[in-house]
C-alpha cells in the first residue's frame, strides 16, 4: 500500500490556501450593474444584491452650490428641504409619512458638486420609492408658502449649525480665503442675504434648470430584478420631459502666488484653531489619489504621524484632523488642529509644517502605505455592506467623474500609489504659494448682568 507524507501535504495545502487569501486581500468584490439611458436622458444604474430583501434608490441631480451665481447662493440646499414639501400627487410632508410607514428610512444631502435624494425599503415597495421620486421630478410645488417656509429652516440651519457654533464662520472662511473663483468660493448654505432675496419665480427656474431626467441619475441597489426594475423606472419616470443642458460650471482656479492668512476672533471658541488648506488637482485623479493615501498616512489613527508626533510624544494639541478633497474641480487638502492649552497656535502650525517638509525630503515608509492600504481596503468592504451607502456612492461617481464604475475600480486606484508618488505630491502642492490659513482665536465675551 502507497504511504502519503500527509504532513508534507497539509503544509502544501496551507501555504497555498494562505496566498490565495493574501491575493483575495488585496481586491474589494466586483459589483455588477447595468447602466442605461431612458429616452428623454435620465441615467439609470441597478446593482442587484441578494443578500437581504431589502433595497435603496438614490437620485442624484447634477447640481451643487459650484452651479449658483453671485447673489443668488444657497438655492441647492435650499432645494434638499423643498423637495419634501409635496408635488401633484403628493402632500405636504407625506413623502416622510409614506416611507416610514412602509419600513423605510431617507434623506437628502447637498455638496459643493452635487444634490442627492434617497430612500431605503422592504424590496416590495419600489413602486412606492419610483412613485414618491417621479413626483417630485415632475411636479414640485414650488409655491411662496412653501419656498417662505423652507427659507426660514434653511437660514434657522445656518443659524444653529454655523453662526452659533464654535469654529462654524472659520470653517466657511478657510475655502473664501483659498479659493478665487465664485463656484467654490461660496457656502454651500448661502448667505441669509441671498436667501431673503430669493423670488419664487427663482426659484422654479432654478428648479426647471437643474431638477429634469436629463441631469439626474438614478441608482437602485439590492434584492431586485434587473430588467423587471427597469421597466418599473420607465413607467415612473420615462414620460417626464428632458430640458436644455444646464450651463457647465466653469471651476477653473487661477494661479496663486503667496500664502494667504487671516485671523479671526470667536467670542464661541475656548481654544483657538488652526485651519489650513492647499490647493491640489480634482477628484479621481492620481495626483489626487497619491493625496489622500498622505492625507492618512499624517492622521488617521493613533499610529498616525501627526498624532505620534504631535498630540502624543510632543503633547501640541489636543487633536489634528487632515482631509484630501475630491471635487469635481481643483480640490483643498485640509489640516485642521487645535493646540493644547498653553500652546501657541505658531508653535503648532511650526510643528505642523515641520512634519510636512520631512515627508517632502523622505520618503513615507512601506509600512506606512501597507497601514493606510489595510484601512481604505476595510473602508470599502464596511462600505459595501450598505445597499443605501453604495447607491449613494454609485450616483455621485457618475454625476462627479463621469464613471459609476469607480464602485469596483476605486480601491485599485489607491492601491496603485506608490511611496515616491506620495513624496512628488507633497512637494508638488503641499507649498506656501498654494496656502491658505485662518486662525481662529477665542474673543472675551462681555460679562453682563444677566449672565453673572
Amino acid at each position: 500500500m502507497k504511504r502519503y507524507r500527509t504532513g508534507t501535504l497539509w503544509l502544501a495545502a496551507v501555504l497555498l490556501l494562505a496566498q490565495a487569501l493574501a491575493a483575495a486581500e488585496l481586491r474589494v468584490p466586483h459589483l455588477n450593474y447595468t447602466d442605461q439611458r431612458l429616452s428623454n436622458g435620465l441615467r439609470v444604474i441597478i446593482a442587484p444584491d441578494r443578500t437581504a430583501p431589502v433595497f435603496a434608490i438614490a437620485v442624484t441631480y447634477n447640481v451643487g452650490s459650484h452651479s449658483e451665481r453671485p447673489g443668488r447662493t444657497g438655492f441647492a440646499h435650499l432645494f434638499e428641504h423643498m423637495m419634501f414639501q409635496g408635488s401633484k400627487n403628493v402632500g405636504k410632508g407625506e413623502h416622510m409619512i409614506l416611507v416610514e410607514n412602509n419600513g423605510g428610512d431617507m434623506n437628502g444631502s447637498t455638496t459643493e458638486d452635487r444634490t442627492n435624494y434617497f430612500e431605503m425599503l422592504p424590496k416590495n415597495q419600489l413602486d412606492l420609492a419610483l412613485f414618491l421620486e417621479s413626483d417630485r421630478m415632475r411636479s414640485l410645488a414650488v409655491n411662496q408658502t412653501n419656498l417662505d417656509n423652507q427659507r426660514n429652516a434653511v437660514q434657522e440651519e445656518r443659524r444653529l449649525g454655523i453662526d452659533n457654533q464654535p469654529y462654524g464662520k472659520a470653517y466657511l472662511e478657510i475655502d473664501n480665503l483659498a479659493y478665487d473663483n465664485f463656484a467654490y468660493k461660496h457656502s454651500v448654505i448661502g448667505s441669509m442675504a441671498d436667501l431673503n432675496a430669493a423670488t419664487v419665480a427663482d426659484v422654479q427656474n432654478f428648479f426647471r434648470i437643474y431638477y429634469a431626467p436629463n441631469n439626474a441619475v438614478l441608482t437602485l441597489v439590492g434584492d431586485l430584478d434587473p430588467t423587471l426594475a427597469l421597466e418599473q423606472v420607465k413607467k415612473y419616470f420615462g414620460d417626464i420631459p428632458s430640458q436644455p443642458a444646464p450651463p457647465k460650471p466653469d471651476l477653473t482656479e487661477p494661479e496663486h502666488y503667496g500664502e494667504r492668512r487671516e485671523t479671526m476672533m470667536d467670542p464661541l471658541a475656548r481654544l483657538p484653531m488652526i485651519l489650513m488648506a492647499f490647493h491640489i488637482p480634482a477628484g479621481n485623479t492620481a495626483d489626487g489619489y497619491a493625496l489622500q493615501v498622505l492625507a492618512n498616512i499624517l492622521s488617521t489613527g493613533q499610529s498616525s504621524r501627526l498624532y505620534q508626533h504631535l498630540v502624543k510624544d510632543k503633547q501640541l494639541a489636543t487633536s489634528i484632523e487632515v482631509q484630501a478633497d475630491a471635487r469635481t474641480g481643483p480640490s483643498l487638502f485640509y489640516v485642521v488642529a487645535v493646540p493644547r492649552p498653553g500652546v501657541k497656535t505658531e508653535d503648532l502650525e511650526n510643528a505642523i509644517e515641520a512634519e510636512i517638509a520631512a515627508i517632502r525630503k523622505d520618503d513615507v515608509t512601506e509600512a506606512e502605505m501597507e497601514k493606510v492600504r489595510a484601512q481604505f481596503r476595510r473602508q470599502q468592504i464596511q462600505a459595501r455592506q450598505s445597499d443605501l451607502y453604495t447607491a449613494i456612492r454609485i450616483g455621485e461617481y457618475a454625476v462627479k467623474f463621469n464613471d459609476p464604475d469607480l464602485i469596483n475600480t476605486i480601491f485599485d486606484k489607491y492601491n496603485a500609489v506608490t511611496a515616491a508618488q506620495v513624496k512628488e505630491v507633497a512637494n508638488k502642492y503641499l507649498i506656501p504659494r498654494s496656502q491658505a490659513v485662518v486662525i481662529d482665536l477665542p474673543a472675551q465675551q462681555e460679562t453682563t448682568a444677566a449672565s453673572r
